[in-house]
């Protein structure tokens, strides 16, 4: 019956390739000269895509590369032009980024965890799913605003790390989360079978099969929220504040690079001082990316 039903839907597709190649109107052009068109088009579009990244990269390197050095990476902001170093920009990026993390990852990869492995698929799900897709379609400046209005004013946290924290991590979860139930998915169905097989319950099969099968990729979903976390300013605008200050418990103020870099852009103050703090911050969200990148490559 199996190969009746796969001999069936193979000839349905036939017949529907066949049918859609021959109401199409015939070509004025021949198909080779056609398909080397749109090789040409292809072609353009993607030299076009690589010579705009290769320049920004190359505008930035080349303007901030020679004020980088031991004394801006680890010295203090000094005087009204923000003169020396960015060293607890650097910190207060790493902190309240780690903080989003630990705050976004337990939630949305145990709600990956039930959307692709307990719950009945049907409406409620698909509800689900079409929810963290908005969310992840939400402008930062937006969530910044519901952050502020939430954790800054309403329940009392005001300017601070747990309050950014809190926010990135509302923009991180839909990402981690549906790569997740992705990556869930994709584990093979035999394997789950065999440790049936072998007398094992549905927590046992997810948390010693599953989930460590597909660590790989979840953690490339991770990486790549981190990535995006790093690079937000108007999130951490609302809700952390401009403090120049080194954050030491979570409800502490501070100022991370993106923000350190508009206002340095913004106001003029110190051009020299915004590209390397640009050069800087274009190096972290580098490696993050080439980081998920190896993490994804290994997976496979």
């Amino acid at each position: 019956m199996a190969d009746q039903s796969a001999q069936t839907d193979e000839l349905t597709s036939r017949k529907r390739i066949k049918r859609a190649l021959s109401h199409g109107k015939a070509g004025r052009i021949s198909k080779d000269t056609s398909n080397k068109v749109m090789l040409g088009v292809f072609r353009a579009a993607a030299y076009i895509t690589t010579l705009v990244l290769v320049a920004i990269i190359a505008y930035v390197v080349i303007n901030g590369l020679p004020h980088i050095s031991p004394d801006f990476i680890f010295g203090w902001p000094e005087g009204v032009n923000a003169e020396g170093g960015i060293w607890p920009t650097i910190v207060s990026t790493i902190y309240v980024t780690a903080l989003a993390m630990l705050i976004c990852t337990p939630i949305a990869v145990l709600a990956a965890v039930y959307l692709a492995e307990y719950a009945k698929q049907g409406r409620l799900v698909n509800i689900i799913r079409y929810a963290a897709d908005a969310l992840a379609s939400v402008p930062s400046i937006v969530m910044g605003l519901f952050g502020y209005a939430l954790f800054v004013e309403a329940m009392g946290l005001g300017l601070s790390m747990l309050s950014a924290a809190m926010s990135l991590a509302l923009l991180m979860l839909p990402i981690v989360m549906r790569t997740t139930e992705e990556a869930i998915r994709a584990v093979p169905r035999y394997i789950r079978w065999g440790a049936y097989g072998l007398g094992a319950t549905k927590w046992q099969v997810v948390s010693k099969i599953v989930l460590p099968s597909a660590f790989g990729r979840i953690a490339t979903g991770i990486v790549l929220a981190i990535g995006r976390a790093i690079g937000e300013t108007a999130v951490v605008l609302y809700t952390m504040g401009q403090a120049i200050n080194m954050p030491i418990t979570p409800l502490d103020s501070g100022r991370p690079m993106t923000v350190h870099l508009y206002l340095l852009a913004n106001d003029g103050i110190n051009m020299n001082a915004a590209y390397g703090t640009a050069l800087l911050l274009m190096i972290i969200i580098l490696a993050f990316n080439l980081f998920s990148r190896y993490l994804s490559r290994r997976s496979r």
